[in-house]
Formats: C-alpha cells, sequence, structure tokens
C-alpha cells in the first residue's frame, strides 16, 4: 500500500492510498463471480472445480485485432480452493481478424505436474491448443488435454476471426510484491 500525504493549506490535510503490486481484493471479487456465473450457466464444470489440482480464473481479457491481434488480463489462482497468487495472461495472434471482445477463462489443472507448470511459467498454449468455448444451451464435451481443461465465455464485443497464436502466463505467488 503506497500511501501519500498531501497538505492543501496549514490546516487541511489530505491521505490518499492506492494499492500498487499487492492484494487486489476487486481482482479476487471479480474472479469468484465470473467463475460463480460460469458454473451456473454450465453446471458440468462444478466437478472440474471440485477435482481439479487447482485452476486460475481470469475474469475479464480484452482481446482487440485488425490483422494481427493482442490480448491481456489478469486472474486469480487457487489450490485447495484458497487463493495462492495471481497471474497475468497475455496472448497474440495472426491471421484474418477484425474486432474487440472481452471474455471470461477460467484453466482447471489436474494434477500438481500442470499447476506446477503454470506457476513456473513454463505453461503456454500453442495454436494446437483448444478451449471449450461456454455457450448458453450448447452441448459441451469435457475433458482434459495434457492436465489442462481451458473454457471460455464471451462478456461481450464482435470478433471476427481465423487465427493462429498462443498464449502465455506470468505468475506471482501471494504476498510477493
Amino acid at each position: 500500500m503506497k500511501t501519500v500525504a498531501v497538505r492543501t493549506s496549514n490546516t487541511t490535510h489530505i491521505t490518499l492510498s492506492a494499492q500498487v503490486n499487492g492484494w487486489n481484493p476487486k481482482l479476487e471479487s471479480d474472479a469468484q463471480e465470473a467463475l460463480h456465473t460460469i458454473l451456473e450457466k454450465t453446471p458440468k464444470l462444478a466437478s472440474f472445480k471440485k477435482e481439479a489440482y487447482g485452476y486460475a480464473i481470469f475474469p475479464r481479457i480484452t482481446k482487440a485485432a485488425i490483422g494481427v491481434g493482442g490480448a491481456a488480463g489478469n486472474g486469480v489462482v487457487y489450490k485447495d480452493h484458497s487463493m495462492v497468487g495471481t497471474a497475468h495472461l497475455k496472448q497474440a495472434s495472426v491471421g484474418i481478424q477484425f474486432g474487440g471482445q472481452q471474455y471470461v477463462e477460467v484453466i482447471f489443472f489436474e494434477n500438481e505436474d500442470a499447476f506446477e507448470k503454470f506457476t513456473n511459467g513454463k505453461l503456454k498454449f500453442d495454436a494446437q491448443a483448444s478451449a471449450v468455448a461456454l455457450k448458453a444451451g450448447a452441448a459441451i464435451d469435457l475433458a482434459y488435454q495434457d492436465s489442462v481443461a481451458v473454457f471460455t465465455a464471451t462478456k461481450g464485443g464482435l470478433m471476427y476471426e481465423a487465427s493462429i497464436g498462443g498464449q502465455h502466463f506470468k505468475y506471482k505467488s501471494k504476498g510477493v510484491e
């Protein structure tokens, strides 16, 4: 927590505080709300949450593209259903694409090895990785692929694309500045 005191006159003091590189309660509440919404819309995912070694929730990923695209978002990482850290997602893509959108991404880790790859920065999704796009009323086939299951749900926006790209993650353990 950074605090700055500002003196506006001899008798008036204003103190400003800001969260810098620390725990972000808004991100955590947004992540919980996003997970709750996804589980409500797709109850089959509850078994993933219950049985996963760990999971990461990115409540708002913003994506934009005109030929070349990029996306980024921050998320919360859980192990044993307790917050253990945060993560930053970056994505790049090339191809026929145009537009912008926001979406939620939830990643479930089937075992300790997959979780450790993620937290050590060694988990990257390439063009061959697939995410299940959750759509209202659609039947979905739920399965882990290389001990990781990825689900996305569009929040808003419009994106036309036929592209390839990849995602990279940067993990930060809770309490690390």
